[in-house]
């Protein structure tokens, strides 16, 4: 009775680390190889913003696009055709009279061309008075927005920071590491019970067959 007892709560103990295991494995590996892959092709692609499968994070600055979304969220977008922009729309550009890698997104107002005939679009922040001057030329179009995570653009900011990437990086490959060793040692201990259980019931019924069977002297 004792021992199974014992295999239960070894058992139950196992299930638990499992359980504790996959909630980690799920959390902080999707975000490991995002942090990751974002921050590889930053060094890689340092003119380009960084995206996954056409889909990337920017972090909003300012509150020019209020209420739709404000200083802190992080809006996720994807890349698309500039064909494809229609007023109405909320896209991500460079902005044309940035350093080349400054970004702004904003409303598209009006589809139109320019004075060589490209398409370009008249755009302006919710929250602004006035439209965007120049025009944004459709070479400038990094993507266009589709939803927005309030509040995360702070927490993606903290990322980028030295004590950011030891908690959101390294720290989770410490505790995956330390959930594979106490994992693995539990895996053991419950194994090295069940042995001495088994070899004890082994010495048992030796002792008891002995016992039924005296040996003449």
């Amino acid at each position: 009775m004792k021992q199974t007892q014992e295999k239960e709560k070894s058992s139950l103990g196992h299930k638990i680390l499992t359980g504790i295991g996959i909630i980690l494995c799920v959390i902080l590996i999707p975000i490991l190889v995002i942090n990751c892959t974002l921050i590889i092709k930053s060094y890689t692609n340092k003119d380009q913003v960084p995206s996954i499968s056409g889909i990337f994070p920017m972090i909003i600055l300012t509150d020019s696009m209020y209420p739709e979304f404000e200083s802190g969220d992080l809006i996720i977008c994807n890349t698309a055709e500039p064909e494809d922009i229609k007023a109405g729309d909320v896209i991500c550009f460079y902005d044309p009279e940035g350093n080349g890698t400054a970004t702004v997104t904003h409303r598209v107002q009006e589809v139109i061309t320019d004075d060589e005939g490209n398409l370009a679009w008249i755009t302006k922040g919710d929250a602004n008075n006035t439209e965007d001057l120049p025009t944004v030329p459709a070479k400038n179009l990094i993507g266009v927005y589709k939803t927005r995570l309030k509040g995360l653009g702070n927490v993606a900011m903290f990322m980028q920071t030295t004590q950011g990437l030891i908690i959101c990086v390294i720290c989770p490959i410490i505790l995956l590491v330390a959930y594979d060793v106490i994992r693995r040692r539990a895996y053991e201990k419950s194994k090295k019970k069940d042995t001495d259980a088994l070899l004890a019931e082994l010495e048992a019924l030796r002792a008891e067959k002995e016992k039924n069977n005296p040996k003449d002297i």
